[in-house]
C-alpha cells in the first residue's frame, strides 16, 4: 500500500459483448446504481465510471471501473464511436475483466474480442455471469476453452444479479491494484454528472416501458439542469426519435405512455439524488441525429467518422 496514505488506487476496464451483463456487474460492485440496465443489447453508449471501495468495511482500495459499450462489429457512425469509447477504457487499466454471457455466449461477437485481448499487455480476468441460471457442465467447459485461447490470470463465476462470487471477485482484484493515493472522495460513485445520469435514467424507463416497440435508434439530450430555491431540482429533457411513425409510440394514448416515462425516471431520480425532482419530456423527430456531432459530445463520445 502507499506509504504516505495506506491507499490503493487502480483502473478496471469491465468489457465484453452486448447485454454480457456489464453494467449490471459495475453496480453490483459499486453498491448501488451508477450504470443503465436493460435487455436491449448496446445499451451502455458512453464510458462510464464506477467507483467501488474494497473491502466494505474500512476500505483500502479504490477500484475505478470503467464501464464501456459492449464491443461489436460497427455499422453506424454511433457504433463505431461506442467501439472506440469500448477500447479506449480498456487503456493503461490496471486489470481487464471480460464479462461472458455463458448462455448466450454470442461467439460471433466473443471470438474477435479474445483475438484482441491476446495481445493486450493488461491482467486479464475472465468473468462469466450468470452462475444462477447457467447449467455448471457447459459452464466449466466454456471456461476451459476460453482460458485455452487466453491466459487469464483468474477466473470467476459470478451472478451479476445477485452477487453471488462478486465479494471473491472483488479481494483478487484489490491484490492487483497499486499501492496509491484514492483519486476521488470516499463517497463518490461516479463521475458522470447529475445532468447526464438523469437523461441515462429517463433512457433506461424509454426502453423498459417500450420494449421492443422503439428501435434502438433513440436519445434523450438534457436542456435543463437547475436547482430550485426550494432545494428542488428541475430537468428539462428531449426525447430525439428517427421517425415520425415513432413518435404515438412514445407518447401513447393522450399523452399517456410519456407521462407514465417521465413519473418512473423522476422517482428514481428523486431517490438518487435524495431531493424533490421536477422532471418535463418532450419528443422530438430528427432523422439523422445520429449524425449530429454535438449529440455525440452530449452523450460523452468522440465523433469517429
Amino acid at each position: 500500500m502507499s506509504a504516505e496514505t495506506g491507499t490503493k488506487c487502480g483502473v478496471v476496464a469491465v468489457i465484453g459483448a452486448p447485454n454480457a451483463g456489464k453494467s449490471t456487474l459495475v453496480n453490483q460492485m459499486v453498491g448501488q446504481k451508477v450504470a443503465i440496465t436493460s435487455h436491449k443489447a448496446q445499451t451502455t453508449r458512453a464510458r462510464m465510471l464506477g467507483i467501488a471501495l474494497h473491502p466494505a468495511k474500512d476500505p483500502e482500495t479504490q477500484m475505478i471501473l470503467v464501464d464501456t459499450p459492449g464491443i461489436f462489429e460497427p455499422r453506424r457512425r454511433l457504433d463505431r464511436a461506442m467501439v472506440s469509447a469500448a477500447w479506449e477504457g480498456a487503456e493503461s487499466a490496471d486489470a481487464i475483466l471480460l464479462i461472458v454471457d455463458p448462455i448466450k455466449q454470442r461467439r460471433h461477437e466473443l471470438i474477435p474480442l479474445l483475438e484482441a485481448l491476446e495481445k493486450r499487455p493488461e491482467q486479464k480476468i475472465l468473468v462469466l455471469n450468470k452462475v444462477d441460471r447457467a447449467k455448471k457442465e457447459p459452464l466449466l467447459a466454456l471456461a476451459q476453452e476460453l482460458d485455452e485461447q487466453i491466459d487469464f490470470e483468474q477466473i470467476f463465476f459470478v451472478s451479476a444479479l445477485t452477487g453471488d462470487g462478486v465479494a471473491e471477485m472483488m479481494e483478487a482484484l484489490g491484490k492487483m491494484i497499486p499501492a496509491g493515493p484514492w483519486m476521488y472522495p470516499e463517497d463518490q460513485v461516479s463521475d458522470a454528472s447529475e445532468r447526464l445520469l438523469a437523461a441515462e435514467i429517463t433512457r433506461e424507463q424509454i426502453y423498459s416501458q417500450l420494449h421492443e416497440e422503439l428501435p434502438y435508434d433513440a436519445a434523450v439530450r438534457p436542456e435543463k439542469y437547475e436547482m430550485r430555491a426550494d432545494g428542488s431540482v428541475e430537468v428539462r429533457q428531449q426525447i430525439v426519435i428517427a421517425r415520425d411513425s415513432q413518435k404515438p409510440i412514445v407518447l401513447g394514448k393522450g399523452g399517456q405512455r410519456i407521462k407514465e416515462i417521465g413519473e418512473a425516471a423522476r422517482k428514481e431520480l428523486s431517490e438518487i439524488l435524495g431531493v424533490k425532482v421536477h422532471l418535463f419530456l418532450h419528443v422530438k423527430v430528427s432523422e439523422n441525429w445520429s449524425e449530429d456531432k454535438e449529440v455525440f459530445e452530449e452523450m460523452g463520445l468522440d465523433w469517429v467518422k
